[in-house]
């Protein structure tokens, strides 16, 4: 049986402002349910992640600005942060620990400016807060251990991606440049993944086919 985390509860005291800032950072806003108790539940997922974040009231006693040290995987820290800034979010500059453990110290000791040499998967960093300051931090990720990778996915829904794969693929392929199929899935699944639509997904895997050739 697969036991899947699919969402975090962060403490925050002010859940209309604490909306907004989450709704700047680009995030897909899926829930935002009050209830006649004054129960209120509001639900943000990160583009591409299979994990969601949670608040509101009456959910948690934990205080706010508590949560320390969230965890969001990127395949490009530096490009990450600046769509932080452009969006207006006050974020620290790209980093590497000096010592183990540097990234969750707030005080920012044992942090060496830059990304980790030669973008070493797993060691380059860049961290934000919320308003409440519930802390964050951009990891980058370029090639993961073993093990991981399509996590997220189940059987049944990976055939289905295989199958919109086999239907876009062979309308496009009579117009494509000589390549091989691998190329063009693997673009498209991981797309569908990332919270694509088909036809999004679709023109996905052309640019991996023309930027290959």
């Amino acid at each position: 049986m697969d036991v899947k985390l699919e969402v975090i509860v962060i403490p925050v005291a002010d859940y209309d402002r604490a909306k907004e800032f989450y709704k700047k950072l680009g995030w897909r806003l899926d829930a935002d349910f009050p209830f006649d108790n004054g129960f209120r539940i509001v639900q943000f997922t990160p583009p591409g992640s299979g994990c969601s974040v949670q608040f509101g009231t009456k959910m948690t006693s934990a205080v706010p600005g508590s949560a320390q040290g969230l965890y969001l995987i990127v395949s490009d820290v530096e490009a990450a942060r600046k769509d932080l800034v452009a969006r207006g979010i006050e974020v620290s500059d790209v980093f590497h620990p000096g010592t183990p453990g540097a990234q969750f110290r707030s005080d920012g000791s044992g942090r060496v400016s830059g990304p980790a040499p030669e973008h070493a998967s797993y060691n380059s960093f860049a961290t934000f807060r919320d308003p409440d300051g519930n802390g964050w931090l951009y990891q980058e990720v370029t090639t993961r251990l073993p093990g991981r990778g399509l996590s997220n996915l189940d059987v049944a829904t990976l055939t289905g991606f295989l199958l919109e794969a086999e239907k876009h693929h062979s309308e496009y392929e009579p117009t494509a440049p000589k390549h091989h199929w691998s190329g063009w899935y693997a673009a498209y699944i991981v797309a569908r993944q990332d919270g694509k639509t088909p036809e999004d997904a679709a023109q996905d895997g052309k640019l991996h086919v023309e930027e290959a050739r």
